[in-house]
């Protein structure tokens, strides 16, 4: 990777409580322009990077205790969060995080607020309906009855009406029929695509993931243990076995085989 970085992570340690220590030399990078998977198990750090990178830890007693962050081109370790918002960080955090008591249009409307300081209507403004006709048709009505795949695309869409240069987005498949995976995921490759938007996504569902990221990351334990261009990880054998699901030439697991798995994975051999 040797294009530009829109966001760099530089060996960081992370810490909550003082205590317990859950990110261990942590080191990643986004280039501009690309959509990069940062997959791994439940536990292993993932949605405490996206913090990290938000500044949205010391809400949770956590803190970065080592290393460095910057976003384009400037640290952003003394800047709070809603400051990164309107320099173009947007955290599409998991859960949605809507106003549910507001409407679609009115969750759109709170969005443009980091905008606050740039010159202009948002063109974007339009986009999100565009890229989302469903919000459209509920524009009026409120955000806490939509069903959970419509949330989600709400969610998205104030990322989009903030005008990021990247996007943080938290487990986007979370609680989603596989027809609203594909769908979401589609639109969200065609952001990227005709937008121009980085993304940095954390994902469960890793042949999704992969499927419209450029790059990727795996974690174990709070730490990367592999990384490379999407095609590279998918032709890797133990990421097909352990991550989407194909044995190969390995053939059925006993339970035996699956509880000592990570003794056989080569990156932590």
């Amino acid at each position: 990777m040797t294009a530009k970085p829109i966001l760099e992570i530089s060996n960081i340690e992370v810490v909550y409580n003082r205590t317990v220590q859950v990110l261990r030399g942590l080191s990643l990078r986004v280039e501009e322009g690309q959509v990069v998977a940062l997959l791994g198990s439940n536990g292993a750090g993932k949605s405490t990077t996206l913090k990290a990178v938000s500044n949205l830890l010391q809400l949770e007693d956590g803190a970065v205790t080592a290393g460095a962050i910057s976003f384009d081109g400037a640290p952003l370790a003394a800047l709070t969060p809603h400051g990164l918002v309107r320099r173009g960080l947007f955290h599409v955090m998991e859960g949605r995080r809507i106003f549910e008591d507001l409407t679609v249009e009115e969750n759109l409307v709170a969005a443009t607020y980091a905008l606050t300081g740039r010159a202009g209507k948002p063109a974007s403004f339009d986009a999100v309906y565009a890229y989302f006709p469903r919000l459209y048709e509920r524009r009026s009505g409120r955000a806490g009855y939509l069903s959970g795949g419509e949330q989600q695309m709400l969610a998205i869409g104030r990322a989009l009406v903030a005008e990021p240069k990247l996007i943080l987005l938290d487990e986007p498949s979370l609680g989603l029929s596989p027809k609203l995976v594909e769908e979401i995921f589609t639109i969200i490759a065609r952001i990227n695509r005709e937008r121009g938007v980085s993304m940095l996504l954390v994902e469960q569902n890793a042949a999704v993931a992969l499927a419209v990221s450029h790059y990727g990351y795996i974690m174990e334990t709070g730490k990367i243990v592999l990384d490379g261009p999407t095609q590279r990880l998918m032709a890797d054998e133990d990421v097909r076995e352990f991550y989407l699901g194909m044995a190969g030439e390995r053939g059925e697991k006993s339970y035996r085989d699956i509880k000592h798995y990570k003794r056989r994975k080569r990156w932590l051999s």
